[in-house]
């Protein structure tokens, strides 16, 4: 399989409204064929998606597989990809755990390695109660340099930051963004007209949704393998061309559905087709397992189909 992108217009750069850009990346974790982390496999593709249009990365976040990643490999990774982009792009480090003390620890490490920013899920199986939430939250962003971004994902940690928590948190200096797994539009559009939050969507059939309603982009798992094609989807609304965007959204459907809302998780199918495409990847780390040969070829068939068609 080839893997052929629309041209890009040049990188966006940063700005308050959206510090990390707007078409971001959750990278997969390159591993070579024994499981090890692959370093240069990693600089390869971070080269790759940013010459494709992604104007920001995050890494070591659930598509990063950081459940499975040890906190030197998560350094290594940063350090890794830094050198690889130099300073094209932000660089966003998932340092979030279960362990307040534990995420701090990440927090400082990454901040050594060169991240621009570090992504901070809510803490996991322990389900804390929103003050203890916050509080969390206010401590790892006291406790390093970097800018802060709330993850919340509350399908996969238990706990919802709920949107007058996040609202609290904005007042802190050092937390400027959130992103909003949460499917919850009204609380979305709450938060957006209260502070100054830069909103990244962090579903890919939602990038367009919450870009309409004043976020700063996205955060895609999807973006792995067509990053162009989704940057895209912003490029058209920002000049005006709503109905572009709307069909170049509905035209990415064709992609999501199958990588995003099987039975499998994102990193499986991301990295399935990413290794079908000659791209760096490798395969997933227990208790994640490769994707079968039935999911195989429906992923083959989606890509091929949403490549062969042409861009409305």
């Amino acid at each position: 399989m080839t893997h052929p992108h629309p041209a890009p217009p040049p990188a966006t750069a940063p700005s308050p409204a959206a510090p990390f850009g707007r078409a971001l990346c959750a990278m997969v974790t390159p591993f070579t064929p024994t499981g090890a982390l692959d370093l240069d496999g990693a600089q390869r593709l971070a080269d790759h998606l940013v010459a494709a249009g992604c104007d920001g990365l995050v890494l070591s976040g659930t598509t990063g597989e950081s459940p499975t990643t040890t906190d030197a490999e998560k350094t290594e990774l940063v350090r890794a990809v830094r050198a690889a982009v130099g300073d094209r792009v932000p660089l966003v480090a998932g340092v979030g755990t279960a362990d307040t003390r534990h995420t701090v620890g990440l927090a400082l490490a990454a901040e050594k390695a060169g991240a621009d920013g570090v992504l901070v899920v809510s803490p996991y199986y322990s389900r804390p109660p929103q003050d203890a939430l916050e509080a969390h939250f206010r401590e790892v962003a006291d406790g390093c340099g970097l800018p802060v971004m709330l993850y919340d994902i509350p399908g996969r940690t238990g706990t919802r930051i709920e949107p007058e928590t996040v609202i609290r948190l904005a007042e802190h200096p050092r937390i400027v963004a959130v992103k909003d797994c949460s499917y919850d539009l009204l609380g979305t559009q709450k938060v957006l007209a209260r502070t100054g939050l830069a909103a990244y969507a962090g579903c890919d059939e939602q990038n367009l949704a919450l870009y309409a309603v004043g976020a700063a982009g996205y955060i895609s798992t999807v973006a792995n393998v067509v990053p162009a094609e989704l940057r895209a989807v912003l490029d058209a609304f920002d000049t005006g061309d709503t109905g572009r965007a709307a069909r170049l959204q509905q035209r990415a459907l064709t992609l999501i559905e199958p990588m995003m809302a099987a039975d499998l998780p994102g990193t499986v199918t991301a990295k399935a087709l990413l290794n079908l495409l000659g791209l760096p990847a490798g395969p997933v780390r227990a208790p994640l397992r490769e994707a079968g040969p039935d999911a195989l070829d429906t992923l083959r068939e989606a890509y091929e189909r949403f490549t062969a068609e042409s861009m409305p």
